[in-house]
């Protein structure tokens, strides 16, 4: 290898300033679409996370993801077909909270998994279990990744069909007043009662409200603000204060734990695209 590239440091050097240059470039081309058209920026991404590993595990034959994508791919579509379906049905919303927190909880705990078996392995403690650090990093990164990559793609899908159900409830809308006058007792995220009355018995589900004072059922305004990644009051906009709301140090590492997924997106839906585009401009200028 070396033989072969001797005398090629120029090359070397020209090749890593278009390397460096095209990833400030799409780093800033990144940013303005985002700030600029944010929905085509989301949607673009959401594909990038959702095709590019499996193009690449095609290519691979890694069966062992491509049936686990399969999977994940048949059922979410069938929740969005749900979601986004009009006029919407009152049991729909929660349905899909439920699949999305599912799966934000499982990606969750695989992740953390992984990441304390990578760790133990670090530290040697494989050698109690009698297990070969190569065997018990892979099982680790193994884990880890399956964590990272299903909860990015699960919470960009559980955006999208968090805007699309408020939007068909009427109680809320991406800018402007709230299409629909909200009742007390209504909850605005599901448009479903919050207290059921069945055989004069009041069925009363856990309730949370917000500082502007509107009242939600639980598990909704927990889906809305963590799994729809929405920090706002689904009526007025009125800011959600995540401190106030998730008081517990068990609830805490989950609103991190979002942020996280957020770094990682970038790496795993634009990342492979500049690289495939560096060395097309690599190709184009003769560069090897």
């Amino acid at each position: 290898m070396h033989e072969k590239h001797r005398g090629h440091e120029t090359m070397h050097a020209e090749m890593v300033l278009i390397l460096l240059a095209t990833l400030a470039v799409a780093q800033l081309v990144l940013v303005q679409w985002k700030q600029r058209h944010f929905k085509s920026y989301q949607v673009a991404t959401l594909m990038g996370m959702w095709l590019v590993p499996i193009v690449l595990c095609l290519k691979f034959h890694w069966w062992r993801f491509i049936i686990i994508w399969s999977i994940f791919s048949v059922i979410t579509a069938f929740i969005a077909f749900r979601a986004t379906r009009k006029p919407l049905s009152g049991s729909t919303p929660r349905l899909v909270y439920k699949w999305f927190l599912m799966l934000y909880k499982m990606s969750y705990t695989i992740g953390l998994i992984g990441y304390f078996t990578i760790m133990l392995t670090l530290f040697g403690l494989n050698v109690l279990f009698l297990i070969k650090p190569q065997v018990a990093m892979d099982f680790g990164l193994l884990l880890l990744f399956y964590g990272l990559y299903f909860g990015v793609v699960s919470r960009d899908f559980a955006e999208v069909c968090a805007d699309k159900m408020a939007s068909h409830i009427g109680y809320y809308t991406s800018s402007g007043l709230p299409g629909r006058k909200l009742d007390p007792n209504i909850c605005s995220v599901c448009g479903n009662r919050i207290i059921v009355y069945e055989d004069e018995d009041e069925v009363v589900e856990k309730t949370y409200k917000l500082s502007c004072d509107h009242v939600f059922h639980e598990f909704c305004i927990r889906g809305w603000c963590i799994v729809g990644k929405r920090q706002t009051c689904p009526y007025c906009k009125e800011k959600v204060d995540l401190k106030r709301m998730f008081p517990s140090p068990w609830d805490r590492p989950h609103v991190l734990y979002g942020n996280l997924l957020d770094w990682i997106r970038y790496l795993v839906a634009w990342q492979p695209v500049i690289i495939v585009l560096v060395q097309g401009i690599n190709w184009i200028l003769g560069l090897e």
